[in-house]
């Protein structure tokens, strides 16, 4: 079972001309680490292999499951690229530039914030996997985001993950990605944390205060507030 945990965000990181916009950003900080710390106690893990995971999150009291599964040496980007540009991607995933994430605590979060905006039917792209990719980003430009956090034609080190995913899904999953599946632990060996510092926006002083998981979950709870 995930531990809950508390966020702590550089003072300093974001400047903010007016004090009102100041306080929406720390009640909706507050409100959403409080709804995570909900959440994120409820999680169960359900092991596949050693590597592959399927996680267990509640959003609005409905019971939703996240698949992940972390590849590297993965030979046809491209065409897993192409199939989800022209949409015919079966089933429908989420391939992330998993160079950009260092541990699964902030894409939690963005599939927290992916689920709630579902169940609003308010996404802001065309599916809720590319939505999850955009939540990830912490940005608002959306083309950027899903080019940044997303595969490109060359990505050989990619994150699938699938909402709610049943054992043929799974399957599919497994077929679909041509590369060596590995261990989600390893997440955090293999970050490029400059790019992550780079992309986010982290400085080395607030590192000094928070974790990089903390900071980078920090700017995808508030983004909708700058």
């Amino acid at each position: 079972m995930l531990q809950p945990r508390l966020l702590s965000c550089s003072s300093n990181h974001w400047k903010v001309s007016k004090q009102e916009k100041v306080v929406k950003l720390l009640l909706l900080l507050l409100l959403l680490s409080a709804t995570i710390f909900v959440d994120l106690s409820f999680l169960h893990f359900r092991r596949k292999k050693a590597a592959a995971m399927k996680l267990m999150m509640n959003v609005n009291g409905t019971s939703s499951s996240l698949y992940l599964a972390l590849y590297t040496d993965v030979t046809n980007s491209k065409e897993l690229l192409e199939s989800m540009q022209a949409g015919t991607l079966e089933p429908e995933v989420a391939f992330l530039n998993a160079s950009l994430i260092s541990h699964i605590f902030p894409l939690l979060a963005a599939a927290h914030k992916t689920l709630v905006v579902k169940s609003r039917d308010s996404l802001t792209t065309r599916t809720l996997h590319s939505e999850l990719v955009y939540n990830y980003s912490g940005s608002k430009h959306i083309t950027e985001s899903l080019k940044r956090c997303g595969i490109s034609e060359t990505t050989t080190y990619v994150l699938a993950a699938r909402f709610d995913a049943t054992p043929d899904e799974i399957k599919a999953i497994e077929k679909l990605v041509i590369g060596k599946e590995i261990d989600l632990e390893e997440l955090e060996g293999r970050a490029n944390q400059a790019q992550i510092q780079k992309h986010y926006k982290i400085s080395a002083s607030e590192l000094g205060i928070s974790s990089l998981a903390d900071a980078i979950t920090c700017r995808i709870a508030a983004r909708d507030a700058l």
